[in-house]
């Protein structure tokens, strides 16, 4: 195959149909808000850039839900638990292990491949027991509800594992950040510039191979399962196992932005998996269009931002402000407000386009 077909089916995998964006003028503003986005930290003090950190670190996690939810059609209520079972591993792991000679980054792997591990799990007997719609909603928030409640209990000093003490409803605290070996002396990942772009870098390439995945023949699958799982079954594919790897694939990367939240803040507590936090993912995706990777990133991140600035006028006017934006988006926006924004534009390109 040449360089230009290999280009090309490259092109098609990235701008398929089932994202959108796509051309010159899109990846053109993809460009410079990445530029952007690359300058930040020139023109922002320290505690800026750690903030912007801690909003990048729940975009793996949206992303996650949007596959799953999004694409798949399966609504979860299980992203937080899939953050907080990550970010106690990674908990655990450095505690023990240290942070020497990048066992950090190991800890990372092995605290997102734990979270995939419980994902399997669950989603084997979810979707083999044939649980959908409402029901798999209720069975994945009753787990995330039960974590939550048996991480609160874990204060007794008989609650450790090696030298990492649970601490209950307090938290889990004192766990190194990641850390990069490096010949002149090792490179901790602190919520600063290098934190920054480090995520920003991960966050880039989670975007684009979750647009190649969606575009591809396994996307175009789970797109049709969407759908209409009973087709889908009849033309051959089987719908658990593909409803499984999304479910698996979404989960972790939750456990990724549980994994690099709990480096960020080195700290975490079963309150990452309560009521509130397992709905808030829901209202970020909704909010931004679940069925699109593009504005799901920008929805929550417009989301999270505002919900930061009321935080600190009182926790109770951000989240009565996040239920009536969720009631507003489900009544009067279902695919999404930044999708229902970018609507008249969209038909208006596809007018001209047809008229040429």
């Amino acid at each position: 195959m040449s360089s230009a077909s290999r280009f090309t089916s490259f092109l098609k995998l990235i701008e398929g149909p089932q994202t959108l964006g796509k051309g010159p003028k899109f990846w053109s503003g993809f460009g410079v808000v990445l530029l952007a986005a690359c300058a930040y930290p020139a023109f922002a003090d320290s505690y800026d850039v750690g903030n912007n950190v801690y909003f990048f670190n729940w975009l793996f996690m949206a992303m996650g839900l949007s596959l799953i939810w999004g694409y798949g059609g399966a609504l979860s209520f299980g992203q937080t638990a899939f953050f907080g079972v990550a970010g106690y591993a990674y908990g655990v792991l450095t505690i023990n292990l240290g942070d020497a000679y990048g066992l950090t980054l190991i800890s990372l792997v092995l605290a997102v491949g734990i979270s995939a591990l419980f994902a399997t799990i669950l989603g084997y007997f979810l979707f083999f027991g044939r649980i959908s719609g409402v029901f798999l909603g209720i069975v994945t928030l009753s787990v995330t509800l039960v974590l939550e409640r048996f991480m609160a209990q874990t204060a007794g000093p008989e609650w450790a594992i090696g030298k990492a003490r649970l601490n209950g409803f307090n938290g889990m605290g004192a766990m190194p950040s990641l850390t990069i070996p490096w010949p002149g002396g090792n490179i901790v990942l602190y919520p600063d510039v290098t934190l920054y772009y480090v995520t920003l870098v991960l966050l880039l390439v989670c975007y684009l191979g979750l647009r190649i995945l969606v575009n591809s023949r396994f996307g175009n699958v789970i797109v049709a399962i969407r759908e209409n799982p009973m087709r889908a079954e009849m033309l051959g594919y089987d719908v658990r196992k593909y409803q499984l790897a999304t479910f698996v694939i979404g989960s972790a990367l939750a456990g990724l932005s549980g994994v690099l939240y709990t480096s960020w803040g080195n700290y975490i507590t079963p309150a990452s998996m309560g009521m509130t936090a397992a709905s808030l993912p829901i209202v970020w995706v909704a909010v931004g269009g679940r069925s699109d990777l593009t504005t799901t990133l920008v929805g929550t991140l417009a989301v999270l931002i505002v919900f930061q600035s009321l935080t600190i006028y009182g926790s109770q006017y951000a989240l009565i402000v996040m239920g009536t934006l969720l009631v507003i988006t489900v009544l009067i926006a279902p695919r999404g407000i930044v999708i229902a924004l970018l609507s008249p534009f969209m038909r208006r390109k596809s007018k001209l386009e047809g008229e040429r």
